[in-house]
């Protein structure tokens, strides 16, 4: 069913609306884990929870979709249904010649700061080494309904033209792109009920002359996936919000432990003055000068009965917290060179009780829908038989960490 553009209007101003609260949250979680601006980085003091986070993300590529690896296959459900093997094989190939490896690791990386990816699987020209192409999107880009995906991005206008040939902007935006092809025009994208898709600038007017495209996808080429999801929200969670308390304050303690070295090193000294002392103009800064009025001690610190610094007991604390809540103490390597067989697989059996519901969304939200799309795509293209996963085979998942869990059932 195709939607009248007004009503997708309101559809994704709502949609914008239940973002918001995110975005803020977002900003925190990336400025503490993956800072993108010199601002960001000069205020981030320990590095804790992005080396956590980017271990974490290189776990779940490893675990879940291993490179020139047989981590997914295909098994007939009836004598009647074509012969699967072919369809799988050829799935895995145009997979691993594509850059699927590549780009799914960016987006592990946003499952676990933001708890929350989306990988964008588009079609390539016939004729190119693989029939996919993927696209890591940020998901502060994106906003979602339950029955809508809205993608917000900025192209030039030669590319808007050059993606969609077909269409004739308004008279007031051609006049401006003829004068200036490289202008920045902003593009909502919109993908109603999985299949009803339709791309219009967000530029004012006349919405009907806006839209730029419509049209329908067979599959959902939006792969949005989520960490784990609280009943009545749209947004996942992942680690690094759920221990960015934690990680904000370690950062702040470090930031204090730094200014304190830096005044022990440069020290702050006092010299005589024979005039007033002005208590508001004294500044206690690395290599400051105090003046004192001749003859007295200065300032003269009140002392406690002990000298005991807590700040690393609390640090130490915190840090392990933030390993702990990323998983870095159960994904790290196996140091302890006697750690039996028993022990191994107690430990794994132990990550897969922390990883098995993320485990079963991802497989929910993204390797089933990832599958899907790739056999429609080969199929359309005559590279295999229509094969559905529904009905002609079975989706079997081979991963590192399916093995995990059989081996925690053995226990």
């Amino acid at each position: 069913m195709q939607y009248d553009i007004e009503k997708l209007q309101r559809m994704y101003r709502r949609a914008i609306d239940m973002r918001a609260p995110w975005i803020h949250r977002w900003d925190d979680a990336r400025r503490y884990t993956i800072p993108s601006s010199d601002s960001d980085a000069a205020t981030l003091f320990d590095a804790t929870a992005a080396d956590a986070a980017d271990n974490l993300a290189a776990a779940m590529y490893s675990l879940l979709t291993p490179p020139e690896s047989l981590w997914i296959n295909l098994v007939q459900e009836s004598d009647s249904a074509p012969d699967p093997e072919p369809a799988a094989a050829a799935l895995r190939a145009h997979l691993n010649d594509s850059n699927f490896y590549t780009t799914v690791h960016q987006c592990y990386m946003d499952l676990v700061v933001y708890g929350t990816a989306c990988m964008f699987m588009a079609e390539n020209p016939i004729g190119a080494d693989s029939a996919f192409n993927f696209i890591a999107i940020p998901i502060t880009d994106i906003a979602v309904l339950p029955n809508a995906i809205f993608h917000t991005t900025t192209m030039t206008a030669r590319d808007v033209t050059e993606k969609y040939p077909t269409w004739t902007p308004p008279a007031d935006i051609a006049d401006k792109m003829r004068h200036d092809p490289d202008m920045p025009l902003r593009m909502v994208q919109c993908l109603c009920d999985d299949c009803d898709f339709t791309a219009w600038l967000d530029v004012g007017g006349n919405m009907e002359n806006n839209i730029v495209a419509r049209g329908t996808f067979d599959t959902n080429p939006y792969l949005i996936f989520r960490w784990s999801l609280m009943s009545g929200e749209l947004y996942g969670r992942g680690p690094v919000l759920r221990t960015l308390p934690d990680i904000k304050t370690a950062n702040k303690v470090v930031e204090l432990v730094l200014k304190n070295a830096t005044i022990a090193v440069s020290g702050i000294w006092m010299a005589d003055d024979d005039g007033v002392i002005n208590l508001a103009n004294i500044n206690l800064t690395p290599g400051a000068i105090i003046p004192k009025a001749v003859g007295s001690s200065g300032l003269t610190p009140l002392s406690s009965g002990a000298d005991f610094d807590v700040s690393q007991i609390i640090l130490n604390d915190l840090r392990e917290r933030i390993r702990h809540a990323m998983l870095a103490d159960r994904l790290g390597l196996l140091t302890d060179k006697e750690m039996t067989a028993t022990e191994i697989l107690a430990r794994n059996s132990d990550m897969m009780r922390i990883l098995g519901a993320t485990y079963g969304r991802l497989l929910h939200e993204f390797i089933r829908p990832l599958c899907t799309r790739g056999l429609q795509i080969l199929s359309r293209r005559g590279v295999i038989e229509h094969i559905s996963l529904h009905s002609d085979a079975e989706l079997k998942y081979l991963a590192p960490i399916v093995q995990m869990a059989a081996a925690e059932n053995m226990i």
